[in-house]
């Protein structure tokens, strides 16, 4: 007799999902605390928006470069400022700080006027269809801590990200792709815990898309799909064999679901990477040669690929931690940044548009923190970390379109008007997702945990 009965079994079980386990939510799915986490729900009220697209600008882009224009800041270059905050008077080399004039031009463009700068001269032709944010402002300096709160509403400790919040609230439109997908050349500050699920069940995890010419590993089956359908026939057999003789067990009918839904993600990815049938048209507007699978273009272009196809939140990370918008030794750094991703935005704001999608799917573009109005000298190359004040959008789904919100003071340096908190903005986004920010919650550790934490208001200022 076979001294371990079982060990057979889980050999063929592991052999029939070989080439399928295609990224880590699809195992950690195995622990979700429901039959089925993924199965779409409904949110607390009609909600606005059915997908999110969030664009994140690492390191840091400075406001008054680009979408805050200070003309005080231009008059007053040079003069002394009084360094009476912690953050500036503690630091070496602080102790005297001046006033440092944009370097870029800003104009009005649009009906509605919003001025941006020359670094955006792409984006400015698409400011009536956006909500800009002048008024935002974060709880702490650091990379990876104001990072880290962008993503999870906690600037201390790992916490779900927004994307996971999203995927556990709504489910997923399509079974046969992730729910929540993150495509970024390189990690940014704070790791995979930007995208991670933390204690949310492991199906909400973001699933990471590197470009390339293979974007998402282990998605060629090992083994035909012939066969793959036979062994996925026979494992199912057993399973609701198994299933039929006990009481009703979420775990395993998650398991079951999960085999299924890996087995279609071999045929679903490739056909959402696959750009062949693009125009050649659109992927000039995205910057893109023909066969080219890397770039924020291709990244842009994947996102608006991906959201008609039911994923429901993409974010796309422009850099890594390295050679990003953090400008300490000079501000001309912006200038090959804002051109790599200028065009790819607006021709995906122009794409969704042209295709009906901007009515139900939120675009957010966001950066970390901003960038001081000064520096140590007026004559200083560079801008340090700025998180009294910076710039944030929005716009598609319920979105009043053209408008400008809130404002800095007139040097930049202070939120004054209307200030929108990192906790606002994410009570914000849940709200056009159809969410109470309150009302989403995840029990763990015996606490009700929520992204906004125990902050938060919705700026309704900004909803259409």
């Amino acid at each position: 007799m076979d001294s371990c009965p079982n060990c057979h079994r889980r050999s063929f079980l592991k052999s029939a999902v070989a080439g399928s386990l295609l990224f880590p939510g699809i195992v950690e799915q195995l622990l979700a605390d429901s039959g089925d986490p993924l199965a779409a729900r409904e949110s607390h009220f009609p909600a606005k928006a059915k997908r999110v697209i969030f664009l994140f600008m690492t390191g840091g882009v400075s406001h008054v470069d680009t979408f805050d224009p200070k003309p005080a800041l231009t008059r007053d270059h040079g003069r002394e400022v009084k360094a009476d905050h912690p953050e500036i008077k503690d630091r070496p080399g602080y102790e005297r700080i001046f006033l440092k004039r944009p370097q870029w031009e800003f104009s009005p463009h649009g009906q509605s006027g919003t001025e941006v700068s020359t670094l955006f001269p792409h984006l400015a032709e698409c400011v009536d269809d956006i909500a800009m944010i002048r008024s935002m402002h974060t709880s702490h300096s650091n990379h990876y801590n104001a990072t880290l709160g962008m993503h999870t509403g906690s600037f201390t400790f790992a916490r779900p990200s927004i994307g996971a919040w999203s995927s556990y609230g709504l489910g997923t439109l399509n079974r046969n792709l992730p729910s929540f997908v993150v495509i970024a050349p390189y990690q940014t500050y704070a790791g995979t815990q930007v995208y991670s699920n933390d204690f949310l069940p492991g199906v909400h995890q973001g699933t990471l898309v590197v470009p390339g010419a293979t974007p998402v590993a282990n998605v060629t089956p090992r083994t035909p799909a012939a066969r793959q359908e036979l062994e996925l026939a026979a494992l199912r057999s057993m399973n609701e064999a198994h299933l039929a003789s006990r009481e009703a067990d979420p775990l395993l009918t998650a398991r079951m679901r999960s085999f299924e839904t890996a087995f279609g993600m071999q045929m679903a990815v490739p056909e959402a990477f696959d750009f062949s049938q693009e125009s050649d048209a659109t992927l000039e507007s995205y910057g893109l040669q023909r066969g080219q699978s890397t770039g924020f273009g291709w990244q842009c272009l994947a996102a608006r690929r991906l959201s008609e196809r039911g994923v429901r939140f993409v974010e796309l990370i422009d850099t890594g931690s390295s050679n990003n918008w953090d400008a300490h030794g000079d501000m001309m750094t912006h200038v090959g940044l804002a051109k790599n991703v200028d065009q790819p935005i607006a021709a995906l704001l122009k794409d969704l548009k042209q295709r009906g999608m901007m009515e139900d799917t939120l675009v957010v573009w966001t950066t970390e923190f901003g960038r001081t109005p000064f520096n140590n000298t007026a004559d200083a190359k560079g801008r340090e970390h700025h998180p009294w004040a910076f710039s944030s959008w929005l716009a598609g789904a319920g979105v009043k379109s053209g408008i400008v919100h809130g404002a800095t003071d007139e040097h930049g340096m202070r939120a004054v008007v209307n200030p929108v908190h990192v906790h606002d903005f994410h009570a914000t986004i849940l709200h056009l997702m159809g969410f109470d920010h309150e009302k989403l919650t995840y029990r763990h550790a015996g606490r009700d945990y929520r992204l906004t934490d125990v902050h938060g208001r919705v700026v309704h200022d900004l909803l259409a």
